[in-house]
Order: structure tokens, then C-alpha cells, then sequence
């Protein structure tokens, strides 16, 4: 933040710093391992008095000052001059810190220089003991020099206590020093054996030429003995968190092992055929080729070691963008760019925010990424994503994905840098806010009831007050089309009766919406995605659009379940609240004994394009399209590792539930991985943090603009009197109720690791919790039944068994909550958006009111005497509601 920022756009800073300081870093060791070579070697010409072995030498020793002495020199200087205008914040902090660490390295590598100039330049007039004195202080100051450097590179990656104390010797022998100087040290023998071969190939000799070269193929395969467990120790001696990062989070480490790899294979593999080829020419040849594969050795091992620090260049201590972690509550409360000295922006606002974005990324993003350029291209990686998803990545940057930095500074940055990207780099225009989306009311007759003279009050309700449907399958599925309705018969009389038996029940959806199959491809792909193979427009449990509800005994109702009805009608119009007629008939003489109108809400409007690109599949209005789905796929395929779009792309789809554990679906999951809810909140809660009840809206079908509305009863947005986060918490925490159930699971701590609550001080505070099965308790708002006190909130307080959940809870006579105030999200009074009183038909069927059936004493809708006491629950007496607050 301190220094100016240089715009490598193309190439990119750390391309510049590698290609150079891989060419460095490779002399530099050939010359520490070179330096053995040439001591030993000359000791093993004076052992076997071997003449010709001291004239190979001398050769060798001018190739060999050439390359460490000229070109490792230009290089040396090259680092600095690189690393000074790439990241100066970073070498501004290892020359302060390691300032005397420099100083004697420098004085070692000046007496590499005499040491190595003497033993050349009086190679012939030297005695045998000072030459060989002075090719051992040759190679004692090139180690030594290595000792150095290494002791300050390993700083990098591995700080240790400095961090708490700030002490030289606490940085320099950090817990990577002693690891990482045996391997170097392994290393530089084995490249003093590869460089060996250069020189050999030229003998004419081809006897003392093949001996030579046997003899340099030994300096290959002996070091192995060294380089294998000290890399071993080295792999180990890295803090765990960063071996995930770099070895299991970061893609592009694969890339560098995978090379090194491959190097070795190549370099053993010429080295076999130098020691056993006769022919000049292949000799050549196979030398000069491992030239290049000991250079791809080296540069796949310090690349794979830059990115194991990642997203730090001082681990713990200043990301790759030159940023203090100190510095981030700071600059995410102030802003980054308020403190960005040489930024002429020092403010976001509405007529500099393409401006301010480009100053944000220069500081932010440059340092890894290139603008169209050779590595880490900003384009293709952005490019996938919409405006909304760009603002989500930015938001959720190096919360899971750990190898990149987090964004720093206030919300206003973040979408400026969003817009800057967008707009500049991706040349796309800036979404416009979309305006609400059309809605087609449709007024449904009210069914009659006449109290004088009939006989049975019959209560129809959906579950769950909304079914959501994924609508992609051909992709994958998690939500299938399967509406349940349940429904009480109540015979009418002094002491009302629930009737179990000698009736049959019956359900039929309106005109329109018989034929889902020609709609969706959820019976292309049933058979893939849950196993069996279906009718056409029959559901998962066997029921059509029209057919028989089953009585549940040991509940006490009757069920219909997993009517496959979807929203869209076949005259091309979408409408989320198709409505069911359900009769009740004596089961022997067929005569009707009642008939009721209920709603059974479906809809597939997910917003999941806003971030993943793409737009709704069907008319552009719901549904998740394949271009999202796709997106989606692969998303999970690169974070976790999985091959669900070549699946899918090949025919055969996948129900999420068949990893992921899920009570809706009463699905097991696979051993070991989170739930469905925990994993899908728990992951997008590190993308989507810090919207507060804005981050429903951009899921759910719940948005006042879209095309579903279902948070339609008296307690939601409707009415404007309880939010989402009151119920369930906000996004982060009910993130955080979900994951601290799975704890046990590996995946659990690591996505609520960066997740901060906000309605509880710490995550432990909030009370795990199985979705489906433990949600928000009614009785912690009206408690004893009574009306909320001001500010109450349901959140953090679940049932705490499944029959107590409000959809299965039974009042004192045994009667479902749901049939006499309606399902969740739904509760009466109800505006529905699609019709006035299209949620509320039996309450208006049966008490001619929107309201709870019962409320307002309305009591004779099932008994025929007057009541005297209030048998349902307790406060059910007092007066809620009269007809001027209907809605």
C-alpha cells in the first residue's frame, strides 16, 4: 500500500520473477553441488593418478565459471531488480529484517568468487594440497551461501515464532530451514552430476568419455539417498493448513509436482542411456536434453514452493498483494483505498467507480493475475460470471478456496472492483435492476358451506407451504416435483368426531396442469436420478394429478404425497399455486360428504443464474437453465474433485441426495459427507455473507419482484412484519446451526471456519440443528399462545422432537395446526399474489373470514352448540382479529 504499483498487464510480475529466478536458482545450485564435484573429483585424479582426469577437469572448471560466475551473477542481480518493482513491500521487509544475513551471505559469495578464480587461474602451478584447499573453500562458501539464502526463503514459507516475537534467529531458523537445506543440498549434487554430462559428451576419448560418464550418472543416482526423506521432512515440516492449500485446494500445484515428476523420470531416464550409448552424437544429444529436464526439476519444486505459502509471500504475515494481515479489520472497516498513498482514488463514489475499481485491482489483483496475458488470466476466470457472482466470488475470496488473498475493504470497493472487471475488462454492459415481474391474478370461486345443513367440515392443507422444484434434470436434481396435501374430515356436531374410516378422499387439480411432463424432464431422467422408472405425470410415491389420498393411521390424517404438479400451465402461463378440488365420499353408498379448494404451491424459480450465470429456463422467467446448471456442475467438479458434468453430459444425471444426507427426501447420504442444507448454506454463507435478509431473496422464491412471492402470510414480507432471520437466523447463521451438527464431518469445521455469526456473539452459542426435522418453535414467540412481545425472535430455539414440528403438531383435540391456520410461510390471512383469496379458500369457505379457522370464536363452523371453553389450545378466546383488518 506504501508503494506504487507496476503494470505488467501481459506478462505479469511473478511470470518475470519466475523465469528468472528459476534460471538463477538452478546455477545457483549446480554451483554449490559443482563445487563438490570439482573438489572430489580432482582428489579422485590425484587418487588414481589419473592425468587425464585433471585435463577434463581444467575444461570442465571454464564452463563451469562461465555459467556460476557470469550468468548466476547477472541473475542474482536480476532477482533483485525483479523482485523490487514486483513486490516491493515484500523486499523492503527481508532486507530490514535479514539485513546482516544479506551482509554475509555477500561475503560468502566473495569468497566463492577468489576461490573459484585462484583454482582456475593457477589450476597447473598450484601443489596438490592448495588446490585441493582451495576447490573445498570453494565449495564451503558457495554452501554457505546457500545456507543463507536458505535460512531467509524458508522464512517465507514458514515465519514459525517470529510472528509472536519479531527475532532474527526465530525467522532464520524457521521450522523449514533444516528440511529444506538438506534437500537443496541433495539437489545441487545430483544437478552437479547433469551439468557433469555437458562437458563429458566432448571428450574424444570414447573409453575415458564412457568411464566419465558412468561416473557423472553416480552423481545422479546418489543423492537420492538424501533428497528422498529430506523431502519427506520438508513436506511435513509445513504447517498442515498450507500443505491442504497448496496440495489439495490449490489446482495449479498438481501442474508444477506433476512436472517435477516427469523431470526426474527424464533425468534418470537420459542419464541410464548416457552411461550405456556409444555413439558421439546420441550423447550430445541426450546431455543437451537434460539440460531442460533439470531446469523443469528445479522450476516444478519453487514453483510448487511459492505456492504452498499462498495466498501469502511472508506466510501469516503479508498476502501476495503486498497487504499486512494486520491491516485488514482496518481497511475493511475504512477502506483499502483510503490508505492507498499513491492512488489518485481515495474514495468510491457514484462518478469515479470505474476508477476507483481500476486502482483496486491494480492493488488487489495484479500481483497475481494477468489482463489477457500468459498466466492467470482475469478474462476466461471472470468471464463465466455475471455482475452478481463476481461481487459473491470477491466476497468469498480465500474463505475456502485458501490460495487466494481475501478482498480488502468496505462494500462499496468490493462493487466497484466488481463493476471495473465487468464493465472494463469483460466490456459488458452493468445489469440493470429488474423490475417486477408480471403477475396474471386468477380469481378460484369459493367453495359453498352451508352451516344449517351440512354435515362435515373438511380441512385440506400443503405441507410445507411451498415446494420448491430444481427443474434441471437433465443436469442434476435435488428438489423433484412432489407436492404432499393432507387433509382432516370433521363431522359436525355438539362434540365434533375426526373421521378414520368408511370415506375415500379424493384430489384433482384445476384445468391445465395435467400434463407436467410436457413441461418439465423430470421423467427423461427419473429413472438416473431416483432410481425408477415412471409414467409419465406420475409421481415418486405413485399418485397423478387426480387420484386417492391414503390414511395415515398412526397420524391421524389423510395424505396424498408427491403429487408431481409443477407451475407451469399448458396455456404458457406460469402460475406457482395450482389449485387442488378435494372431495370426501362415504366409501360404500359414493355420496358426497364434502368438498373443499386448497392451493399446493410448486414453483422452480431459483435464482441461481444471478451468480452463476446463464438466464431462467423457461421464458426467461424460472427454472434453472442448462447453460447454470452446467456452470453449476463444474464448479462442484473443480472444488470437489468429482466428474458430475461428464456424467450428466453423458446421459445419466445425479440426485444431490445421493451424496449429500437429506429428510426431505429421506435420503442417507454417503458416510462422512455433510447434509444437503449444511453443505449448500454452509458453502454460499462464505460467498454471500453480510447481506442480512437480502441473501433469501437472491435464493428463494421469495423476492416481492419475482414471479412466486410465497413469503405470503400474515407473518411474512406481505404484511412487512417478520423477516426471514428472525425465524432461521441470517444466512451466516443459519449457516452455523446447520454445520454445528455436523461437526463429526470433515467438511463441517472448514466452511464455518470463516463464517461469523451475527444474531449470537460466538458460533458455539447457536444451537445445532437437523434441517427438516428442528426448526423454529412457534411457542418462542407466543409463548403460552399469546400474541409476540416486541423483538421476539425464534431463531436459536428448535423443537426438540419431530412431532413437535409445527407441520406435524397436533392441538389438544388432535387437529393439525395447518388446518386451521394454514401451512408455513402461508399462515392466515394470506394475500396470495396470484389470486386475493387463493391461499385463504377455506377459511373463507367455512367462517367467510381470511383469518384462522376458529378465530374470533368462530367456533360453529365444526360444533353446532356453543363452547365454553377453549379445548384447542389455551388463549384461544382472545380476539385477534376483526373484519376491518382483513386483508
Amino acid at each position: 500500500m506504501n508503494f506504487p504499483i507496476w503494470e505488467t498487464t501481459f506478462i505479469g510480475g511473478p511470470t518475470l520473477i519466475a523465469v528468472i529466478a528459476v534460471l538463477h536458482v538452478y546455477i545457483s545450485h549446480m554451483a554449490v553441488g559443482g563445487g563438490l564435484f570439482l573438489w572430489l573429483t580432482d582428489i579422485k585424479g590425484y587418487r588414481e593418478n589419473k592425468p587425464d582426469i585433471h585435463r577434463y577437469l581444467k575444461k570442465h572448471i571454464w564452463f563451469f565459471l562461465l555459467l556460476t560466475m557470469v550468468f548466476g551473477a547477472v541473475t542474482g542481480v536480476g532477482i533483485w531488480f525483479i523482485i523490487a518493482l514486483v513486490s516491493p513491500a515484500a523486499t523492503t521487509t527481508l532486507i530490514h529484517l535479514f539485513v546482516f544475513a544479506w551482509a554475509i551471505e555477500w561475503v560468502f559469495f566473495l569468497g566463492e568468487i577468489v576461490s573459484l578464480l585462484l583454482y582456475h587461474y593457477r589450476f597447473d602451478s598450484l601443489g596438490r594440497k592448495a588446490r585441493l584447499r582451495i576447490a573445498f573453500l570453494y565449495f564451503f562458501f558457495a554452501w554457505l551461501s546457500l545456507f543463507m539464502i536458505n535460512g531467509i526463503i524458508d522464512f517465507m514459507l514458514t515465519p514459525g515464532e517470529w510472528l509472536e516475537t519479531g527475532k532474527f534467529w526465530d525467522g532464520f531458523f524457521n521450522p523449514t530451514c533444516w528440511p529444506s537445506l538438506f534437500f537443496r543440498s541433495f539437489a545441487s549434487f545430483m544437478l552437479a552430476g547433469l551439468f557433469g554430462y555437458v562437458t563429458t559428451v566432448f571428450l574424444e576419448d570414447q573409453k575415458f568419455r564412457a568411464r566419465m560418464l558412468r561416473y557423472c550418472t553416480r552423481w545422479l543416482l546418489w543423492p537420492l539417498a538424501g533428497i528422498i526423506p529430506s523431502a519427506l521432512w520438508y513436506y511435513y515440516a509445513v504447517p498442515d493448513n498450507y500443505r491442504e492449500i497448496a496440495f489439495f485446494l490449490n489446482r495449479e500445484t498438481a501442474n508444477f509436482t506433476g512436472a517435477m515428476f516427469y523431470a526426474t523420470v527424464l533425468i534418470f531416464l537420459f542419464g541410464a542411456l548416457l552411461s550405456v550409448l556409444s555413439n558421439s552424437k546420441l550423447q550430445k544429444a541426450a546431455s543437451f536434453l537434460l539440460l531442460p529436464a533439470g531446469l523443469l526439476w528445479i522450476g516444478g519444486f519453487e514453483y510448487t514452493r511459492e505456492t504452498a505459502r499462498k495466498p501469502f509471500v511472508i506466510a501469516d504475515h503479508m498476502y501476495s498483494n503486498s497487504i499486512l494481515k494486520s491491516d485488514l479489520k482496518l481497511l475493511d472497516s475504512e477502506g483499502a483505498l483510503r490508505y492507498a498513498r499513491w492512488s489518485p482514488v481515495h474514495q468510491v463514489t457514484p462518478e469515479n467507480k470505474l476508477e476507483a475499481g481500476r486502482e483496486l485491482f491494480n492493488l488487489q489483483c495484479l500481483s497475481c493475475h494477468t489482463v489477457g496475458g500468459v498466466r492467470n488470466d482475469i478474462i476466461p476466470l471472470a468471464g463465466k460470471y455475471p455482475y452478481r457472482g463476481l461481487v459473491a466470488q470477491l466476497t468469498g475470496q480465500g474463505e475456502l478456496l485458501g490460495y487466494m488473498p481475501p478482498f480488502v475493504g468496505t462494500q462499496e470497493e468490493k462493487e466497484a472492483l466488481a463493476a471495473y472487471i465487468y464493465t472494463r475488462l469483460l466490456g459488458k454492459e452493468m445489469p440493470e435492476e429488474e423490475p417486477q415481474k408480471a403477475i396474471q391474478p386468477e380469481e378460484i370461486g369459493i367453495p359453498p358451506f352451508d352451516p344449517g345443513k351440512d354435515n362435515y367440515v373438511l380441512l385440506v392443507w400443503n405441507d410445507l407451504g411451498m415446494h420448491c422444484i430444481s427443474d434441471c434434470d437433465r443436469m442434476f436434481s435435488f428438489l423433484p416435483p412432489a407436492n404432499t396435501l393432507e387433509a382432516q374430515l370433521i363431522r359436525r356436531g355438539p362434540q365434533p368426531e375426526l373421521v378414520s374410516g368408511g370415506v375415500e378422499l379424493t384430489y384433482k387439480v384445476q384445468p391445465g396442469y395435467e400434463n407436467p411432463s410436457a413441461h418439465v424432464e423430470f421423467w427423461e431422467f427419473c429413472e438416473s436420478l431416483y432410481g425408477v422408472k415412471l409414467e409419465k405425470n406420475v409421481g415418486l410415491a405413485g399418485k397423478g394429478l387426480s387420484g386417492r389420498f391414503d390414511f395415515i393411521a398412526d397420524e391421524g390424517i389423510f395424505r396424498a404425497q408427491f403429487i408431481p404438479v409443477v407451475p407451469y400451465r399448458d396455456d404458457g402461463t406460469y402460475n406457482p399455486y395450482p389449485v387442488f378440488t378435494v372431495e370426501a365420499r362415504d366409501s360404500v353408498s359414493g355420496w358426497l360428504l364434502a368438498s373443499t379448494k386448497v392451493v399446493a404451491p410448486a414453483s422452480t424459480e431459483a435464482d441461481c443464474y444471478r451468480c452463476h450465470g446463464g438466464v431462467p429456463r423457461w421464458k426467461e422467467v424460472s427454472g434453472v437453465s442448462g447453460e447454470t446448471a452446467v456452470n453449476i456442475l463444474k464448479v462442484h467438479d473443480r472444488n470437489h474433485k468429482t466428474s458430475l458434468y461428464q456424467e450428466a453430459a453423458s446421459g445419466k444425471p445425479k440426485l444431490c441426495q445421493s451424496c449429500h444426507a437429506d429428510p426431505a427426501l429421506g435420503a442417507a447420504g454417503k458416510e462422512g459427507v455433510l447434509n444437503f442444507s449444511a453443505s449448500i448454506h454452509g458453502w454460499h454463507a462464505n460467498y454471500m455473507s453480510g447481506l442480512g435478509d437480502e441473501t433469501c431473496t437472491l435464493c428463494h422464491p421469495i423476492a416481492f419482484s419475482g414471479v412466486t412471492r410465497c413469503l405470503r402470510g400474515v407473518h411474512g414480507g406481505g404484511a412487512g412484519r417478520v423477516t426471514c432471520s428472525r425465524c432461521h437466523g441470517t444466512l451466516e447463521d443459519l449457516a452455523l446451526s446447520l454445520l454445528n451438527a455436523e461437526m463429526e464431518k470433515p467438511g463441517a469445521a472448514k466452511l464455518a471456519k470463516n463464517i461469523s455469526p451475527r444474531m449470537a456473539e460466538k458460533s458455539e452459542e447457536i444451537v445445532p440443528r437437523t434441517p427438516w426435522l428442528r426448526e423454529p418453535d412457534c411457542l418462542a414467540c407466543h409463548a403460552g399462545f399469546q400474541q409476540p412481545k416486541p423483538g421476539a425472535v425464534a431463531f436459536n430455539h428448535w423443537n426438540e422432537t419431530d412431532r413437535e414440528l409445527y407441520r406435524k403438531y397436533n392441538d389438544n383435540a388432535l387437529i393439525r395446526c395447518l388446518a386451521c391456520h394454514g401451512p408455513t410461510h402461508a399462515i392466515y390471512p394470506a394475500l396470495n399474489p396470484y389470486g386475493h383469496y387463493r391461499d385463504v379458500l377455506q377459511p373463507m369457505q367455512y367462517s367467510g373470514t381470511p383469518y384462522a379457522i376458529g378465530a374470533n370464536k368462530s367456533c360453529a363452523v365444526c360444533h353446532t352448540k356453543e363452547m365454553e371453553n377453549p379445548i384447542h389450545h389455551e388463549n384461544m378466546w382472545r380476539m385477534v382479529r376483526n373484519e376491518s383488518q382483513a386483508p
